[in-house]
């Protein structure tokens, strides 16, 4: 079965993450560092690919960053999810893999913002009437916030807290998942159903 453990985490627990760096401090480890690298992340894009086989229609096929962009290992995996038609929005499924949990959420993809389809006031538009009961046990954070932090509850907040500091802000709400519990789940159906739970919202920034 395609699943994440606790060890899928502590695969990023490591002291350097450039090559550069590994090859003048630790050079005796970096073959076991890339074998356990792509051990753990052609698991990571088998799940990735069956998620995405499981919803189907109307997602396009999930984008999964490699493991390496040469230079260094990544410090978390990464792959997002977008509509088909919604190709060049930079409002993402992100799902994402750390040494700390798995996190599934709605996010504004930065990097890909001078090129989108739509603007962030647009992503913003799916907080308008945002039904804070059917959301209550969602975590929801601030886009600058730290992948690391503890996140907070929809049913901690009031609708004032969620005002936008500023033009570039923005929050991102999802699922996560803490290493150590990760080995009882099944991460392909909580990854599809967090996704899911978050297209209504997805749907509206396109409105």
């Amino acid at each position: 079965m395609l699943s994440l453990t606790a060890e899928s985490c502590e695969l990023f627990d490591i002291p350097f993450y450039q090559f550069a760096q590994m090859k003048k401090f630790c050079p005796q480890d970096i073959p076991s560092i890339k074998a356990n690298y792509k051990r753990h992340w052609d698991n990571w894009k088998a799940i990735i690919q069956e998620v995405a086989k499981q919803l189907g229609t109307p997602f396009a096929k999930p984008h999964i960053e490699s493991w390496t962009n040469g230079w260094q290992v990544r410090a978390h995996f990464f792959a997002y999810f977008k509509y088909e038609f919604n190709q060049n929005s930079a409002a993402i499924f992100s799902v994402l893999l750390n040494r700390r949990r798995l996190s599934v959420s709605l996010d504004w993809h930065c990097y890909r913002a001078d090129r989108s389809q739509i603007n962030l006031q647009q992503y913003n538009q799916w907080l308008d009437e945002f039904d804070f009961n059917a959301f209550s046990h969602w975590d929801i954070w601030h886009g600058d916030e730290s992948e690391y932090n503890d996140f907070r509850q929809v049913n901690q907040l009031e609708t004032k807290d969620l005002l936008l500091h500023s033009d570039q802000d923005f929050w991102c709400i999802g699922h996560n998942i803490e290493k150590n519990a990760l080995q009882n789940t099944d991460t392909v159906s909580f990854i599809e159903n967090t996704i899911r739970g978050l297209q209504p919202l997805y749907e509206r920034c396109h409105q």
